[in-house]
């Protein structure tokens, strides 16, 4: 996620929020974040969400996921919040929301929603 800019900034037991600035590197011809970026950092999140639930030795990895683009994703900054649906011995189902603000807005539109199926895998 560094080589797009973006920060995990928290994650807590079934939780993760990743947060991504905007830059002309992780943008499209109309100036809004590209989908790509929003995709990658809603699956981050829902992966990290998953994560945290798991034994200290396990990692996850993404099975499959579809995702919902809302609206365009014009603003200063990206926030995605991972939260686990149901978690399971091997498969996690996790969901994302992505939501676009201004900068120093404490809040902004939900931009695109996640679903995702984590399988866990020994490390």
């Amino acid at each position: 996620m560094a080589s797009i800019g973006a920060w995990l900034l928290e994650v807590a037991p079934g939780r993760a929020l990743i947060e991504l600035p905007y830059s002309m590197k992780v943008s499209q011809q109309h100036a809004a974040f590209h989908g790509a970026v929003i995709g990658a950092i809603a699956d981050s999140a829902a992966g990290y969400a998953a994560l945290s639930l798991m034994p200290p030795e396990s990692e996850v990895v993404t099975v499959e996921y579809k995702i919902n683009f809302l609206k365009p994703a014009i603003g200063a900054v990206l926030v995605a919040e991972g939260e686990v649906v149901r978690a399971g011995r091997t498969l996690t189902i996790a969901k994302a929301s992505v939501s676009c603000r201004e900068a120093g807005a404490e809040t902004g539109a939900v931009v695109a929603l996640l679903q995702a199926t984590m399988m866990r895998v020994s490390g």
